[in-house]
């Protein structure tokens, strides 16, 4: 069933163009992420679809039985209410029913009401009734569900009677989308629901919508949750949409294979053109030939020409450099202690970092990650320990509040002010790679947006060129295509990074070391992030076995030294084996994976061969047959493989 529908949809302000013939549809269970690089117009579709914002042209079709709900980008909850009183009442019409029932109860125990027998089998049957619609609304769990809730956005250690007017920014907008998570509209409008929240908090986020009941429509910039959480992508690109079937990977995929066909038709129409327009200037003149020359000239003028595609969107250009190597040993922490006078956040902190490391710095919101990078860069005054930087270490900060720049200078002036020695032809240029043109550069900070500033900072941090770079949240504020210049720019530097970041998709490429802060120091982890959390997870089974262990020799008294010995071995034959079962997953996911991009290749492979230029082509076809039967050869060895992992 379609919940909701967009047809040609259309939105302008004074002469520019947003939205242009958007057309989209979200069906019953159906998980959809809107993607598009910043300014593509994504939230103000959605603001038109939640029937916040009108449009100029076009149709949105909804049942009338059908709810929506709505979170806006950094939308916060404005409440005189308390935390409690404020979840409660989205349950308010089951808190009223609740009372009825109780009403109901108590004229069962009237005597009055018990001398009229018709009278009392009525209140039964009403009772019963309503009790049975009572249960199946949640009458029964609404309460454990806010539980829940909020302890899943991390509320939980929270005293749930505190006004939400006292609450950060963050925190308020957690509330918001946790109220709207209690609502469960049939369709959820999610406009970056990820802003704010750390990663344990994502991963709950995660595996509640993807039990959610209705349909979602959600606006991310973070392609790991996209690949967990969506089936459809629609992506705004020069103000039209686009469907595709899959995550966001799958979409990545697709879209590649799409350009290169429209690549194709749009080049072999340029050549017709070209031999039409040819045709048309040597023979119009001739008499013999000029009523042919008019022919083509009819085809050319009646022809729908084909755009060029866009194979590749603009996107800042950039590199970090070094201005000279530092030593080996570029930061050794010992015994540190971070926060504020009589406020500690972390005690015992000792860790160090060797050249060329990127290092992730990992752990809950709160827990003092960016604290500890104002300590180590000496912005906080450490509160014991020591901090030893290297020789020929030099430092550069990026701040996720981007606090160093200034509000009423112009973007010219914030980097040409600190370079002073540079020409402005060569500051123009900096910032023209990070999509800074023109009268651009002429705009005040304090106006820009929030991508903006952050282009920015990381233009004044490429021009610092240190070997050292310390980043907190680099990538909030991005678009897709932004984060994976900045990726691939600092997967090329040759110095030293140390990063804190929200962004799994970053930090699991990124990363070649986590670091996870907690009250009492740090723990390294030596791999990525996806190898982080396998290892946490195998740390988690093995303190769950060993605490079994202990209350079973509580129970049963302390083991001998053979009994020891012996499940000593059945643990660690129990933990290969479990070792083993992860990678035949993982190895059958590889699979899976392979035997979907091979059997897309070969539908395609095979279209090409249903085409003319194909098919007449001796030499074309063979290679295109070639390859066809190479896939198919693979694609049987990886069933093979597949069904004897799935067997075992």
């Amino acid at each position: 069933m379609i919940l909701l529908q967009a047809e040609h949809i259309s939105k302008a302000y004074g002469i520019e163009t947003i939205l242009q013939d958007i057309s989209l549809q979200v069906q019953t269970g159906e998980r959809v992420g809107l993607v598009g690089v910043n300014g593509a117009g994504k939230s103000t579709l959605m603001k038109i679809l939640a029937g916040e914002l009108s449009h100029d042209s076009g149709i949105i079709r909804k049942p009338k039985e059908v709810t929506i709900g709505y979170l806006a980008q950094d939308s916060g909850l404005e409440s005189e209410r308390t935390i409690w009183e404020e979840m409660l009442s989205v349950f308010q019409h089951l808190r009223e029913e609740e009372q009825e029932l109780r009403r109901l109860e108590a004229l069962m125990g009237d005597e009055r009401v018990l001398a009229d027998e018709r009278r009392y089998q009525q209140i039964i049957d009403s009772y019963a009734e309503r009790s049975e619609a009572f249960k199946a609304q949640g009458g029964y769990s609404y309460e454990a569900s806010i539980r829940g809730v909020l302890h899943g956005l991390r509320f939980a250690d929270m005293d749930l009677h505190t006004p939400i007017h006292t609450l950060s920014g963050g925190q308020k907008t957690r509330l918001a989308l946790g109220k709207l998570l209690l609502k469960a509209p049939d369709i959820l409008l999610l406009d970056e629901p990820t802003n704010y929240l750390d990663i344990e908090t994502l991963t709950w986020l995660e595996n509640h919508l993807l039990n959610y009941k209705g349909a979602i429509l959600v606006v991310s910039h973070d392609r790991y949750f996209l690949d967990k959480l969506v089936t459809v992508i629609y992506e705004i690109e020069r103000t039209k949409a686009t469907r595709y079937t899959g995550n966001y990977s799958q979409y990545l995929d697709q879209k590649a294979a799409r350009l290169e066909q429209e690549l194709r038709q749009y080049e072999k129409q340029q050549e017709e053109i070209a031999r039409l327009e040819d045709f048309i200037a040597r023979n119009i003149a001739r008499a013999s030939t000029t009523r042919r020359a008019q022919s083509r000239r009819k085809t050319l003028e009646k022809m729908e020409r084909m755009e060029k595609p866009l194979t590749q969107n603009k996107a800042a250009q950039f590199h970090f450099d070094i201005s000279r190597i530092s030593g080996n040993d570029v930061l050794k922490v010992e015994q540190l202690t971070i926060g504020y006078p009589g406020h500690p956040l972390a005690r015992e902190i000792s860790f160090s970092i060797e050249r060329e490391e990127r290092v992730a710095l990992v752990g809950p919101n709160g827990i003092g990650k960016s604290t500890l990078l104002k300590t180590l860069i000496r912005q906080l005054p450490a509160l014991n320990g020591t901090i030893h930087y290297g020789s020929n270490v030099s430092l550069g900060y990026y701040d996720q509040e981007q606090q160093d720049l200034h509000e009423g200078k112009t973007v010219l002036a914030e980097l040409w002010d600190e370079y002073p020695h540079m020409l402005e032809r060569e500051v123009r240029t900096v910032l023209g790679n990070f999509l800074f043109s023109g009268d651009d550069v002429l705009k005040k900070i304090g106006d820009l947006s929030g991508g903006e500033r952050a282009r920015v900072s990381l233009a004044k941090l490429m021009l610092r060129q240190a070997n050292f770079l310390i980043f907190d949240e680099p990538t909030n504020h991005l678009d897709i295509l932004s984060k994976e210049v900045l990726e691939n720019a600092l997967f090329e530097y040759p110095g030293t990074i140390l990063f804190v970041s929200h962004d799994r998709y970053f930090l699991n490429k990124m990363a070649t070391r986590v670091l996870e802060l907690s009250p009492e120091g740090v723990t390294s982890y030596l791999g990525n992030y996806d190898y982080y959390v396998e290892k946490k997870q195998e740390l988690a089974e093995r303190a769950a076995e060993q605490a079994e262990g202990l209350a079973g020799n509580g129970k049963a008294g302390a083991a001998s030294p053979a009994q020891q010995k012996n499940e000593k071995s059945s643990y660690e034959q129990e933990k290969e084996a479990k070792r083993r079962e992860r990678q035949r997953l993982r190895r059958i996911e590889e699979i899976e994976k392979a035997i979907a991009e091979l059997e897309e290749m070969i539908a395609r492979l095979e279209a090409e061969l249903c085409q003319p230029e194909v098919y007449s082509d001796h030499v074309k076809a063979k290679e295109r047959n070639d390859a066809i039967q190479q896939a198919k050869g693979e694609l049987e060895l990886l069933f093979d493989e597949w069904a004897a992992l799935s067997e075992g």
